[in-house]
């Protein structure tokens, strides 16, 4: 059973969080999941539906696996540096460490991804990119794996990037039930990825 920290904050992106959620959560003999926020209290979402965080990060748990969607708010928490020392914290001790989206930014404040190949939504590559000048930042890709760190393209890619996690941890065949449970087509290539050339990163 790996214990899943999936850190929200305001303005986070419903589907980075919930999609892949949705799919780790069908595995509940091998997942637990945790909402975390700065402080437990309801949070609310870029498209202002709320979630409520049962855990603070003042809590000082440890987590197998550490989940940190994007958003808009991303743009804000960069600079807040009890979330970033939180993460750094967290990532060190956890077996995985997964972003979607914009999430990759907050990663890359927090330093965990210095010297690590990763990705992030192609519409606000430059961005994310400015936020860690040491990540081996990769233009073209859906998801990115590199030793313990899994980041995503934008939004709907993070479901893709977690049935690859999925696959990683208890194979290409449990993966494939998940997403056949969910009715997802899967896009298993890591370097699909049309929304590079569309944001002319390629």
């Amino acid at each position: 059973m790996r214990r899943i920290g999936a850190l929200i904050f305001p303005g986070f992106e419903l589907l980075d969080l919930f999609g892949p959620m949705e799919m780790f959560g069908l595995l509940d003999d091998k997942f637990k999941l945790c909402l975390v926020a700065e402080t437990p209290s309801k949070v609310t979402s870029n498209q202002r539906l709320a979630a409520y965080a049962e855990h603070g990060i003042e809590e000082g748990d440890a987590y197998d696996i550490l989940f940190v969607p994007g958003g808009a708010g991303t743009r804000r928490e960069v600079d807040n540096p009890t979330l970033t020392q939180w993460i750094a914290q967290v990532s060190a001790q956890a077996e995985y460490t997964l972003s979607v989206c914009t999430g990759s930014a907050l990663l890359a404040r927090a330093g965990v991804l210095n010297g690590r190949k990763a990705t992030t939504n192609k519409a606000a590559f430059s961005w994310v990119a400015e936020q860690g000048p040491k990540v081996m930042w990769q233009r073209q890709a859906r998801w990115v794996e590199d030793g313990p760190f899994i980041t995503s393209s934008g939004v709907s890619a993070g479901m893709d990037m977690t049935l690859g996690a999925i696959a990683l941890m208890h194979g290409q065949e449990t993966a494939c039930d998940v997403a056949r449970w969910c009715e997802y087509t899967w896009h298993e290539d890591k370097a699909h990825d049309p929304f590079a050339q569309l944001h002319g990163l390629v």
